[in-house]
C-alpha cells in the first residue's frame, strides 16, 4: 500500500549490501526482460501498487540503464541488477534498515558484494546490485520541479546505476563528475540537465 507523501530532494548516496534487499520483498511482480548481450540484465520488480499508475515505468528504466551502461562503456554484458519499485513506507524501512536514517527517500543503491580470493563458477551471473525507487517521493519532486515523471525516474534510475558500477558524491570532484556523467546519459536520451536551475553560486549539496 502506497504512504503519505514524504520529500528529500536529495539522490541518495550508494548503501553497501550484504543481503539483496529484494530476498527481502513478498508478493514481487517479476517484469525484467533480456537485453542485448552488450548490456546488463535488468530486473524490474513492482512491490507497490501506485506504480501501477505508471505503465510506461518498466520501458523508461530499461532505456535509462541501457543508455547508462552504453555512455559509461562498462563490462557489464554478463551482469544482472534489479530495479524494486516501492513506495514510501517501503523505502523508508530500507534507509533505515541500512543506512539507520528513519524517513523516505527518492532512490538507493545497494552495490552487490563482489567475490574475491575465489574463482566464480562461469554459470554463475555477475550481480551488479540492487535499486529501489519511492513513488510518492520521485512524483512529487517530478511535480515540484515542473518535470515530466518519465524524466525524473530516468535520472533517478541513471544515478543509481552509476552508484552500481562505482561512482559516488561524497566530496565536490566526485560529485561533478558524477553529475557530469548522469548529464550525459539524459542527453543522449532527449532529457533536458536537471540541474539547470541549480543556484551557480550555491555550495554544492552534498547527498546523505
Amino acid at each position: 500500500m502506497c504512504a503519505g507523501p514524504g520529500r528529500n530532494p536529495n539522490i541518495d548516496m550508494q548503501t553497501p549490501a550484504t543481503q539483496s534487499p529484494k530476498t527481502q520483498s513478498i508478493g514481487t511482480q517479476r517484469t525484467g526482460t533480456p537485453v542485448s548481450s552488450a548490456l546488463p540484465l535488468t530486473e524490474v520488480l513492482v512491490v507497490a501498487d501506485c506504480w501501477q499508475t505508471e505503465p510506461d515505468a518498466e520501458a523508461v528504466i530499461h532505456r535509462a540503464i541501457n543508455a547508462a551502461a552504453e555512455i559509461t562503456g562498462v563490462d557489464v554484458g554478463d551482469a544482472e541488477l534489479a530495479v524494486m519499485l516501492t513506495d514510501d513506507a517501503g523505502i523508508r524501512t530500507l534507509n533505515n534498515n541500512w543506512r539507520g536514517i528513519d524517513k523516505p527517500t527518492n532512490v538507493l543503491s545497494f552495490p552487490a558484494l563482489q567475490p574475491t580470493g575465489t574463482a566464480t563458477p562461469s554459470d554463475v551471473p555477475r550481480m551488479l546490485g540492487d535499486i529501489a525507487i519511492a513513488y510518492e517521493t520521485t512524483r512529487k519532486e517530478a511535480d515540484d520541479e515542473q518535470k515530466p515523471f518519465d524524466h525524473h525516474l530516468s535520472h533517478l534510475a541513471v544515478h543509481g546505476f552509476l552508484h552500481l558500477i562505482g561512482h559516488d558524491h561524497e566530496n565536490d570532484d566526485d560529485a561533478e563528475a558524477m553529475e557530469g556523467l548522469e548529464q550525459e546519459i539524459l542527453a543522449h536520451l532527449g532529457i533536458p540537465d536537471p540541474y539547470t536551475d541549480r543556484d551557480p553560486y550555491a555550495d554544492r549539496e552534498r547527498m546523505d
